[in-house]
């Protein structure tokens, strides 16, 4: 492993793609504050990578139990729904699995333990790329107010990504649980004011929809919504796409 040092911090590095024959895993983690977060923000990509044979694991911070406005709800039971609802959605998109980190819903603070959590999930999968929520937005395009659990999500896993997961004297309890460390090559983030890359989803759209469709306790499917929302993913061409913001780290 190369020694830690500055080479990570630039960022600025072209790729082209897993290198195998280097030890690169067809990996991919997308990591979510709330259930349903990872469909929204990187659903398509995540059907796009399935489609093409990597393996996409979905890690969800939080366990969704303030995802409701009816009263009287019991928060047990949505718990339980929504664990259920994002189990099906990623199965909708070829995802491989989904982890939850089961941190209260509204409640999530970036702290060190929140920061451990996910390093051990990133060393345990061992991804080629991570997604996760842009921390610095906090009202993206002057048209949405990213969630606090949305922004503490993701300034955790860009602490994790570098230099946590990477450097040994990051949490050794690990090491002696067999756990290796690792660098991650690829960082993505959605819901973002600097995005530099726009993928195009057109072919994986309807699973995209599909998967927040299982959502049920959080989207009412009108057509109205539906609509909104094939307004919301599509470019001036009349593709539809997701944009992140792209980060490659130097080997």
């Amino acid at each position: 492993m190369a020694p830690s040092g500055l080479e990570d911090l630039f960022g600025n590095e072209v790729s082209d793609g897993p290198n195998v024959e280097e030890g690169d895993l067809l990996r991919a983690m997308v990591i979510a504050g709330h259930p349903d977060d990872s469909d929204v923000g990187a659903g398509g990509i995540t059907a796009k990578l399935a489609a093409a044979g990597w393996e996409v694991r979905i890690v969800v911070a939080t366990d969704g139990s303030k995802g409701s406005s009816e009263e009287n709800v019991n928060q047990e039971e949505l718990i339980s729904k929504r664990i259920i609802e994002q189990n099906n959605a990623s199965k909708q998109l070829g995802a491989k699995d989904v982890r939850f980190l089961n941190f209260v819903d509204g409640e999530l603070e970036y702290n060190r333990t929140l920061i451990e959590k996910i390093t051990k999930e990133i060393r345990i999968f061992k991804p080629y790329a991570v997604y996760t929520h842009d921390p610095e937005a906090i009202i993206i395009n002057n048209s949405f107010v990213s969630h606090s659990d949305h922004r503490a999500t993701g300034l955790a896993t860009v602490d994790s990504v570098y230099p946590t997961a990477r450097d040994r004297l990051n949490f050794p309890d690990h090491l002696e649980e067999g756990l290796e460390t690792h660098k991650v090559r690829e960082l993505f983030l959605w819901g973002t004011n600097q995005s530099n890359l726009e993928i195009d989803i057109s072919n994986f759209f309807e699973k995209k929809i599909d998967a927040l469709k299982e959502h049920k306790s959080q989207f009412d499917f009108t057509e109205e919504m539906q609509n909104r929302f094939l307004e919301r993913w599509k470019n001036e061409e009349g593709k539809y796409t997701e944009k992140f913001r792209r980060i490659v780290f130097h080997r």
